[in-house]
């Protein structure tokens, strides 16, 4: 029987984590069926099964990380597979075998697409089978029957409604389910799982199951606590929130201190950060701006019918204002590359969005947002930061950015000092809007303290590439348009 192996997610990554399984061991697929969400350092991907069959074992539990290429699922094809590992790429394809000394007839080309290949064309027929040496024509495709339920009840549990409060063991090898940080949680407690009655419908522990099972009382009496997202097909997005770092319960009572594996996109994160902390040198600005009229643009554009529907605040304004100061200020997304000893000017504003997700800080980017008007900027950054919420953005969305900017004021802070993104040379970070005292200079000279909206914007340069003068001259532009955004008609 075939087995399928971790195939290769591309962008250099050598390693996933199983996320969920979207089968278990009996259940019927047919080709291109998604059997399991991984996750990469990058991003949640869902992995289609080329063949079709049932599944026979499943070799790795949730939350396991596996290397590229190791084993993750066996299927029965009902084939005279020979024994050995198949994965995505280079699979025992169940075409036609060729008589001895012939030639294999050829498979047309396949087309690559996210991790590994889709099927041949030949992918839901029969091999042919041997009979007294000989060797039979290849039997006619067949129909794959449809999957079973997820939940198959059998006759036996059927007659014994007793056994429906049992512990769920719907995974392989009779295992409970749980998520990886409840599996974490009850290791640390010294808790076996399987001593456990799930009092989720759907047969999934969560940690108060765990906490009841610890006080010794029943799951139903135990104190309340945050429910857990559900795993199910449809609702990944949910699933994706418990695979990253997520800090305990501050308990006392408990262990005093508890671990974390780093994986995923937070290992990948703390790496990038210590590479462009110790690679580019880094040169931080700031500037303190009177933001009014960008405050009055936005409740005026809120009530524009052009923008029904649209997500307007401040942040879209300055994505715009910095796609418009990159165009006076080119230089400010030319990269060092240190392979060829030269400095490479991009033609183009990839601009990037670090969006704080469940599963750590993301930094996708909208291509070619320098070509975009208001309102097209304003939808590719909603669904930028909804996908990447969601735990969907793709390792293509990540790579090719030219320019970042952080949005630090939504947490009510200040100003920072953010570091690059590998792979480009400036960050922006922008601070809290907040109302303040401001010294406001009339038309005849006069000077008055009155209420303003005011903001503070940093930028942080790779100095090998961005001199001072280039990292000042950019900024001021920025704060330029974000105080007066009618300059943005006569830059634009």
């Amino acid at each position: 029987m075939p087995q399928f192996n971790l195939p290769d997610p591309g962008e250099g990554l050598v390693e996933a984590d199983i996320v969920t399984w979207k089968v278990k061991v009996g259940d019927e697929v047919k080709v291109n069926d998604i059997v399991v969400e991984i996750e990469t350092a990058k991003s949640l991907v869902e992995l289609p099964i080329p063949w079709a069959g049932t599944v026979a074992e499943i070799l790795v539990e949730e939350g396991a990380t596996v290397e590229v290429g190791d084993p993750i699922i066996v299927i029965d094809t009902g084939d005279e597979t020979p024994a050995g590992g198949a994965d995505t790429g280079a699979a025992v394809e169940p075409g036609t075998l060729a008589a001895p000394g012939e030639a294999a007839p050829a498979e047309p080309a396949r087309e690559a697409n996210l991790v590994g290949y889709g099927p041949t064309a030949s992918a839901t027929a029969r091999r042919p089978r041997k009979r007294g040496g000989a060797v039979t024509p290849a039997a006619e495709p067949v129909q794959t029957p449809a999957p079973a339920p997820a939940t198959p009840v059998a006759p036996a549990e059927a007659a014994a409604p007793a056994a429906a409060a049992a512990p769920a063991v719907a995974e392989a090898g009779g295992k409970a389910l749980a998520k990886p940080p409840v599996r974490k949680y009850a290791k640390d407690k010294g808790v076996d799982l399987s001593a456990i009655t799930p009092t989720r419908e759907d047969g999934v522990i969560t940690r108060a199951d765990v906490d009841a099972h610890l006080s010794g009382g029943s799951p139903a009496a135990a104190a309340p606590v945050a429910a857990e997202p559900a795993t199910v097909a449809g609702d990944s997005a949910a699933a994706a929130s418990t695979t990253a770092y997520v800090a305990p319960v501050f308990d006392r009572s408990g262990e005093r201190e508890t671990r974390t594996p780093v994986k995923g996109v937070r290992k990948m994160t703390a790496q990038a950060m210590v590479g462009s902390a110790f690679t580019a040198p880094h040169v931080t600005e700031f500037i303190t701006v009177d933001v009014s009229a960008t405050m009055e643009l936005v409740e005026r554009l809120k009530n524009d019918r052009e923008f029904r529907g649209a997500r307007v605040n401040p942040m879209l304004l300055l994505a715009k204002a910095l796609c418009l100061a990159v165009k006076r200020n080119p230089g400010m997304i030319a990269v060092w590359d240190e392979a060829t000893q030269e400095i490479v000017q991009k033609n183009y504003v990839n601009l990037g969005i670090a969006a704080a997700t469940p599963r750590g800080l993301m930094v996708p980017n909208i291509k070619d947002a320098d070509l975009m008007d208001l309102r097209q900027l304003a939808d590719a950054m909603s669904n930028l930061v909804e996908t990447a919420r969601a735990g969907r953005t793709q390792p293509a969305e990540m790579s090719g950015g030219s320019i970042t900017i952080t949005n630090v004021g939504v947490f009510g802070v200040d100003t920072g000092t953010p570091i690059i993104n590998p792979g480009e040379s400036a960050i922006v970070a922008f601070g809290a809007v907040r109302r303040q005292p401001w010294v406001v200079t009339a038309a005849d000279g006069t000077e008055e303290i009155v209420p303003r909206w005011i903001t503070q914007l940093a930028v942080s340069f790779d100095h090998r590439v961005i001199d001072g003068e280039l990292g000042s001259k950019f900024l001021a532009d920025l704060a330029a348009i974000m105080e007066d955004p009618a300059k943005a008609l006569v830059w634009g």
